[in-house]
């Protein structure tokens, strides 16, 4: 019998807290074991619900989403922590990709839509709508000087990677998930897993994510749309 999706929903509104728990129970894959109603909160009891994937709002008094996120990681590494807010402003998207969130979603989105990308991220796909991907981007092609690729350290960007990890790397671009990207390159999952280490290591990055971001933000081909329904990127 397969296991169900264990997660748990962060937020100061408890109306919210409350449809969505229920919204999500009608999916037989979604286990809600917990909720909380503030940052705090969700520090004290995380470790207790051992979940999958934390929803976590950003907006809350005392401490806000983006202080609770990386406490929530040290103490719980194996969470991916998705961003469920009202807001997109570009600088809360770019600080909480940057602090380890797996993805960023909104809450006017349809809760298949969310459901979808709780099971996303579980295969490493970093989940962001169409609209918040266009300001990651921007932002990332802000901090790169375009002559020669260059980083705005004057490092040039990608040149210790071998070919096999520039094929890897412009995968992650088109949207294809690490399965995808074994199964078109001929090579096996854990082959893929090995080359995307790799590529953090030589480019600097810190994570799957920034690997993901960096593989947009070299993107010549046109906008990549990153949402449940579309297959965003992993790493």
């Amino acid at each position: 019998m397969k296991t169900s999706i264990r997660i748990a929903l962060i937020d100061d509104q408890q109306l919210l807290r409350d449809g969505l728990r229920t919204l999500l129970s009608f999916f037989p894959d979604i286990d809600v074991v917990g909720t909380a109603g503030s940052g705090a909160e969700a520090l004290s009891a995380a470790t207790d619900w051992n979940a999958d994937v934390l929803l976590l709002d950003l907006r809350m008094p005392e401490m806000t989403g983006l202080e609770a996120l990386p406490r929530l990681l040290a103490i719980c590494p194996h969470s991916k922590v998705i961003v469920l807010t009202t807001y997109d402003d570009d600088a809360d998207v770019i600080a909480a990709l940057g602090l380890g969130a797996a993805g960023y979603l909104l809450k006017d989105m349809q809760a298949q839509e969310i459901a979808d990308a709780i099971r996303l991220v579980l295969e490493d796909v970093v989940i962001m709508p169409p609209k918040i991907a266009t300001k990651v981007v921007a932002h990332m092609r802000k901090t790169m000087n375009p002559i020669a690729g260059q980083t705005a350290t004057g490092t040039v960007a990608g040149s210790a990677l071998s070919e096999r990890e520039s094929e890897v790397l412009q995968r992650l671009s088109q949207g294809l998930s690490n399965r995808e990207i074994a199964a078109a390159l001929y090579i096996s999952e854990g082959t893929v897993k090995n080359h995307v280490s790799s590529i953090i290591a030589k480019l600097g990055l810190r994570d799957r994510t920034q690997a993901v971001i960096y593989a947009l933000s070299n993107e010549r081909s046109g906008s990549v749309a990153h949402s449940p329904g579309d297959h965003s990127p992993d790493a």
